[in-house]
């Protein structure tokens, strides 16, 4: 009696398809995806870890509203004849938008580095708290988050080096998913 079984090839758990063509066929709607947990991960900074969004980051959220919306878009035109001659479009046009988020986000970093100075709007935007507003009655002042000051930092990188990344990973999938010939 052996105990060498043979591989399964065939079967439910093993993909029809290389990873890459999946991630290709279904980019619109990873794409959407990849918006909503960034937005869910800002919230999350902004919520429980307390740091308030300056302006850029609030300019960097703007991104990725505009990618999942094009995403959700997308997803829904991949189930219409339409698909066949929007596909490449809609998958260029959000590669343009996560390159957009890329240089938006390398332009943060680029200030908090002070390489550059940031607009002039860097000085106020965040959000007041009720406590914000009961020390406003009694006189004090209270000091919006600034653009050029790094509130969180990991391995280096602040929150907008970070996302600088991502949004350059997720434009890449999206150009690699647009300059596929036909879906995979």
């Amino acid at each position: 009696m052996t105990t060498d079984t043979p591989a399964v090839t065939t079967g439910p758990l093993v993909p029809k398809r290389p990873p890459l063509a999946w991630v290709a066929r279904h980019w619109p709607v990873l794409a959407f995806a990849a918006s909503a947990i960034m937005l869910g991960a800002a919230h999350a900074f902004e919520s429980f870890g307390g740091l308030a969004p300056c302006h850029l980051c609030l300019k960097q959220r703007e991104v990725y509203w505009v990618a999942g919306t094009v995403g959700l878009i997308a997803t829904i035109l991949q189930r219409t004849p339409l698909w066949t001659r929007l596909r490449a479009p809609a998958l260029w046009l959000l590669g343009a938008i996560f390159l957009y988020g890329a240089g938006l986000a390398a332009f943060h970093a680029g200030v908090e580095w002070k390489w550059w100075p940031g607009p002039s709007t860097c000085t106020g935007g965040g959000l007041a708290t009720s406590d914000d507003l009961v020390a406003m009655l009694k006189g004090a002042k209270i000091q919006p988050p600034m653009c050029d000051k790094a509130a969180w930092v990991f391995l280096g990188l602040s929150m907008a080096g970070w996302n600088a990344l991502v949004s350059l990973g997720l434009a890449v999938a999206s150009a690699f998913a647009a300059l596929r010939s036909k879906e995979a």
